[in-house]
């Protein structure tokens, strides 16, 4: 069975260069798929440069999306405006996952398709997958923020997905799979799209590291991600992320009713933890040095 990486880019160099040394012995292709527009839809330039990644260059395919998606809607209702905002996003980011297919035409049925944003590296040491012989996988990852060693233990972050490609309906299908495994007499499972029994959740399932940037980059991530409608109406300020990033805040709150407004979402302030070295991965400990700024 060969691995098939499969994830997106914006302009983040340092997780795809993580990304790259804890999975490289595992991975068969590393799958890139970047766009001309970011999910707000603000035209950008081509950020990736495959001469930054020599050492696996050979593995590295790189797909870009030269268009926006069909279907957008125009804002002629402000009153409604953040709601379009968010609706298009989401057929961006649908479209950047359905275009991943152009990266895997040469895999066989029975390999390992898996898809991650860039900062939700899988553990392929676990033993819970390893051992495992389902067809389709939800890696439950560790959440960190800001730094690779700040844990915020509130939830755990059900990241990475993945699916022998004969299973493989789409990514977009994929990307939305519920992280719950149905028992057999659920007769439900058998006509849902995203509800299936054949799943194994791998517990230790590796790492999510959101939000490694300085106060600067994470603004411009955040205005142009698939929730900056949110980002937007809060009124978030580079000071602001500045200031929570020294002092290892988490102003969003994740078990927040996602129909609440963006400013009733932005009040948990919740203090980060320092992760013990077992908590991360073995590659990021052996190499501090290389990655000392990104360190509390």
């Amino acid at each position: 069975m060969k691995i098939f990486d499969c994830t997106t880019f914006y302009s983040e160099d340092l997780m795809l260069d993580v990304r790259f040394n804890i999975l490289n012995e595992h991975v068969h292709k590393f799958v890139i798929v970047e766009s001309r527009y970011s999910h707000s839809g603000k035209k950008k330039n081509l950020n990736f440069d495959i001469n930054k990644f020599k050492k696996f260059k050979d593995k590295i395919r790189y797909v870009v999306i030269e268009n926006e998606p069909e279907g957008l809607q125009a804002i002629n209702d402000q009153s409604k405006s953040s709601i379009i905002k968010r609706m298009n996003s989401i057929k961006r980011v649908e479209q950047s996952y359905n275009y991943m297919q152009n990266g895997i035409k040469d895999a066989s049925e029975n390999d390992l398709i898996v898809l991650s944003d860039n900062d939700e590296i899988p553990n392929f040491n676990s033993k819970h997958f390893k051992n495992s012989k389902n067809d389709i996988y939800i890696f439950e990852q560790l959440f960190f923020h800001y730094k690779f060693n700040l844990f915020y233990d509130l939830i755990p972050w059900y990241g990475t997905k993945a699916c022998k490609k004969k299973c493989l309906q789409s990514f977009a299908w994929l990307r939305n799979l519920k992280n719950k495994k149905y028992p057999f007499w659920r007769l439900d499972t058998l006509f849902s799209k995203n509800k299936f029994i054949n799943i194994n959740i791998i517990k230790d399932g590796g790492w999510h590291f959101t939000n490694v940037k300085s106060p600067e980059d994470l603004f411009e991530k955040l205005s142009n991600y698939g929730h900056h409608n949110e980002f937007e109406d809060a009124g978030v300020t580079v000071e602001k992320l500045r200031y929570n990033i020294n002092n290892r805040i988490v102003d969003y709150d994740h078990l927040a009713d996602k129909s609440k407004p963006a400013t009733d979402k932005l009040n948990r302030n919740y203090k980060l933890k320092i992760a013990e070295n077992s908590f991360l991965p073995k590659y990021l400990i052996l190499n501090k040095d290389k990655y000392s700024e990104w360190f509390e």
